[in-house]
């Protein structure tokens, strides 16, 4: 299944969707629309989804690029397919028919389209990549492109809500000794702490002015939702997961 934007669903010069776990062809704890490559689910399956998700969107299969993501705050501009993935968290392009592609089991898959210059990004932001800032990194690239921040429309996906969050003390410390306001991300309750990473993201964006944002509110940890989540897995004890992906290009 596929979830979209409001916002971005207005605009005809591009399409876009974030996925649920439905529709796919893997089997067992991957069921179904598994396209991690990185997980340990059979390579033919995989890519079988991955090609179904082209087709959904409209992009020719090795059109779509996929990172290696390691949380971190690395961005590339692509103008063309790279020979090799990519390491890093962030894409961009300007090019028509490039599909820029996401995989998540709940960390936010995150949009932004420039309207005016017809640029378009999607990029992977859990805790790690929101204390690296790559929100900032992303957005010091699309100002290098030419966009205006207060033209940006962001989306941030599907991805693990507050009331499931838990986390440790070290994790709000981090953040604290970052930036005090980053308090306000942070709730305890019953001596357990808790952490609102969509609200966390948003707030990276209006720091620099961005005002049109959407967040899509659907908790990838609940499983009445059919997303894959590293979290509802591992308290599952299952030794793996599937990947959720979204993907956003320019027709």
């Amino acid at each position: 299944m596929m979830f979209k934007s409001k916002k971005l669903s207005k605009f005809k010069r591009i399409k876009h969707g974030f996925f649920n776990r439905e529709g796919g062809f893997s089997k067992g704890i991957y069921k179904s629309l598994n396209c991690g490559l990185g997980s340990k689910d059979k390579i033919k399956d995989v890519k079988k989804n991955i090609e179904k998700v082209c087709l959904k969107i409209g992009c020719k299969k090795n059109n779509l690029v996929l990172l290696d993501q390691i949380h971190s705050n690395s961005v590339y501009k692509v103008s063309k397919i790279p020979n090799k993935k990519l390491l890093g968290d962030s894409l961009i392009t300007n090019k028509k028919g490039i599909a820029l592609g996401i995989l998540t089991a709940d960390c936010a898959p995150v949009f932004i389209y420039d309207p005016v210059n017809n640029l378009i990004s999607a990029l992977h932001a859990g805790w790690k990549g929101a204390y690296k800032k790559i929100i900032s990194a992303t957005l010091r690239k699309f100002k290098s492109c030419g966009s205006k921040f207060k033209d940006l429309i962001v989306v941030i996906g599907p991805c693990i809500e507050k009331e499931n969050y838990e986390v440790r003390n070290d994790l709000l410390k981090k953040f604290i000794d970052q930036e005090r306001s980053n308090k306000k991300f942070f709730e305890i309750k019953k001596n357990k702490i808790f952490f609102s990473l969509n609200d966390c993201i948003k707030e990276q964006f209006r720091k620099f002015g961005v005002k049109n944002i959407e967040i899509i509110k659907k908790d990838t940890y609940l499983l009445s939702n059919n997303f894959f989540s590293a979290r509802r897995s591992i308290r599952n004890k299952l030794n793996d997961y599937g990947r959720n992906i979204s993907v956003i290009v320019i027709k």
